[in-house]
């Protein structure tokens, strides 16, 4: 393989990106970004040295702790469990959730022969049963993979006392009803308040 060709195979390991994309990238890079092709590679090797997971909670970090994780200011009576670190940058941009988190990295997927054992589902049992956590909220997504995560952890917190709660859906702010979906509709009528 020649060296174009390792960029643009490196390149399609990316989400999203397929065969072309990942040539015009790679030819962009070449023809107009030599500089920051360095400041990528070092980027990248430098994240791949340095970022972890957190102890505590799993997500990403480049110390023992997160810095959400170590801010003693949040509300340890919340625990909010969510999917991927992503999912957590996301809730975090809200400024609406001041508790701590536990991420999963990953979700329930029978088909694929991802269980709860493999999301470490254990360790979210032995956290949420330190004594502080109040109430878990269980922030997976709304797919069959999510849904079906959020059933066996609600079931398995109930189960040792815990409060359990699961993220609101609804109609998107700002969009109009003829062009949301029926299932959306269907769970804001259900869930109104």
């Amino acid at each position: 393989m020649t060296a174009l060709e390792q960029l643009i195979e490196a390149l399609k390991r990316l989400p999203g990106v397929g065969q072309k994309s990942a040539q015009r990238m790679a030819y962009h890079l070449l023809q107009h970004e030599r500089q920051a092709m360095g400041q990528l590679a070092a980027a990248l090797t430098a994240a791949g040295e340095q970022i972890g997971h957190c102890q505590r909670c799993h997500t990403f970090s480049e110390t023992a702790l997160c810095a959400i994780c170590a801010d003693a200011a949040r509300d340890a009576r919340l625990l909010c469990v969510v999917e991927t670190p992503a999912d957590q940058a996301v809730l975090e941009r809200t400024g609406s959730y001041r508790g701590y988190y536990f991420v999963l990295l990953g979700r329930v997927s029978p088909l694929d022969g991802v269980g709860a054992r493999e999301i470490g589902a254990a360790q979210l049992l032995q956290r949420a049963a330190d004594g502080g956590v109040e109430e878990v909220i269980l922030a997976t997504s709304f797919t069959a993979e999510g849904e079906a995560t959020a059933h066996v952890l609600g079931d398995a917190l109930r189960a040792r006392g815990i409060k359990a709660t699961r993220l609101a859906r609804g109609v998107p702010v700002g969009s109009e009803l003829e062009y949301v979906d029926l299932g959306t509709i269907a769970h804001a009528l259900s869930d109104r308040r």
